[in-house]
């Protein structure tokens, strides 16, 4: 069996790459822990000065395997809790990263990318959001990620329409912070990694680490009952049909219950 991702190291440069090409790199149990583990590794690593993170295939990762999702109904919220754990662990590794978005990132594909430190998109890609389209509420703490990049107006917009952006609206609203053609996207992905790398280490890390003590005050926020609210939605038939017309290519038909 291949491995559900996949770590070179040359140069300083580390690059994992989600290897599910045939299920659009859809984030799985398998998929989190390789992912921790990796990232538990680089943390470490003394050779390396960034972190690029990309997915095999046409897509860069179609979010949570919602067939998986089906399968884990009763266990759903531990679920969840693992992806908001595993983009925390990746926003917060020593290392700068930056997501080469070659192909669609929706929902937790967006998300991963979103808690990548940079974002370079190739021109045809679709970013977005779509949890509203299958009965789900976005965790509290990506939905925080959210706001601090894009601002709550384009989030409301993202999140309300359910609808995608391409790599040019995403830039002009501030998702993405370069787009460039499909075939350039590799040698702009490498010069941006090679002009990081060739930094200080100690200056990376500390930059790295004063950024984040200064978003810090997000942490102290409340959310529990938002959080129940989102189990709520994900434990309702609603959020059952929305996965199931998702996997059957339907229209799904809510009920609001």
């Amino acid at each position: 069996m291949a491995d559900d991702v996949l770590c070179s190291i040359q140069d300083g440069i580390a690059t994992l790459t989600l290897n599910r090409p045939e299920k659009r790199n859809a984030i799985n149990s398998a998929m989190m822990a390789s992912l921790t583990a990796h990232f538990d590794d680089l943390e470490h690593h003394r050779d390396v000065r960034v972190v690029v993170v990309r997915g095999a295939g046409t897509v860069f990762c179609s979010g949570r395997d919602l067939r998986e999702m089906g399968q884990q109904q009763s266990a759903e919220g531990a679920a969840q809790t693992g992806v908001v754990e595993l983009f925390h662990q990746l926003e917060t590794l020593r290392h700068p990263t930056i997501a080469m978005v070659h192909g669609d990132a929706l929902a937790g594909g967006c998300e991963l990318a979103l808690h990548c430190d940079l974002r370079v998109a190739a021109e045809p890609v679709r970013l977005g959001m779509p949890l509203a389209r299958i009965g789900l509420v976005i965790p509290f703490l990506l939905n925080q990620k959210l706001v601090e990049i894009i601002g709550p107006a384009h989030t409301r917009h993202l999140l309300f329409t359910g609808q995608t952006v391409d790599a040019p609206r995403a830039y002009e609203i501030g998702m993405v912070h370069q787009v460039v053609p499909a075939a350039e996207l590799p040698a702009a992905v490498q010069a941006l990694a090679r002009r990081i790398a060739d930094n200080a280490p100690l200056a990376l890390a500390g930059i790295k680490a004063s950024i984040q003590r200064t978003i810090s005050a997000r942490d102290g926020i409340a959310h529990g009952d938002l959080d129940a609210a989102a189990n709520r939605a994900r434990t309702s038939a609603d959020a059952q049909e929305g996965r199931r017309a998702m996997l059957e290519r339907r229209k799904p038909a809510f009920r609001g219950e």
